[in-house]
């Protein structure tokens, strides 16, 4: 599994940001290997973090190169007051359960160690 991880801080937004940045997600969902997103706010500070998982790295990439995801890339300086794009593997995933938005299981390719306390990793 792979994670995308898009910081930024808000600027103005217009009409065209708003359309693109549905359709984008639109498009997102869409793609196979999708898996889910989180945005999370830093009220002191106004930073935005938007979190989008994919099956792979592959199934990332095709949103990047996706021709919308490129317009809204080349227009960010309008919208935003500077940005941060953070790719990352995920190796790793446990819990208790108790949290929900995102497919249960092991990110793909990965199996359990037989006898490992994931807890223990933290």
């Amino acid at each position: 599994m792979y994670s995308a991880t898009f910081l930024f801080i808000p600027g103005t937004f217009d009409d065209e940001f708003h359309r693109l940045d549905q359709a984008i997600a639109q498009v997102a969902k869409s793609l196979p290997g999708y898996l889910g997103e989180e945005t999370w706010a830093q009220p002191g500070s106004g930073r935005v973090c938007n979190v989008y998982y994919w099956e792979t790295l592959e199934a990332l990439q095709a949103l990047m190169q996706h021709p919308l995801h490129l317009q809204a890339k080349a227009a960010q300086g309008r919208w935003l007051d500077g940005y941060e794009v953070i790719i990352s593997q995920v190796l790793r995933r446990y819990g208790d359960r108790s949290l929900s938005g995102l497919p249960t299981g092991l990110p793909s390719g990965l199996t359990p160690q037989a006898g490992a306390d994931p807890s223990k990793n933290a």
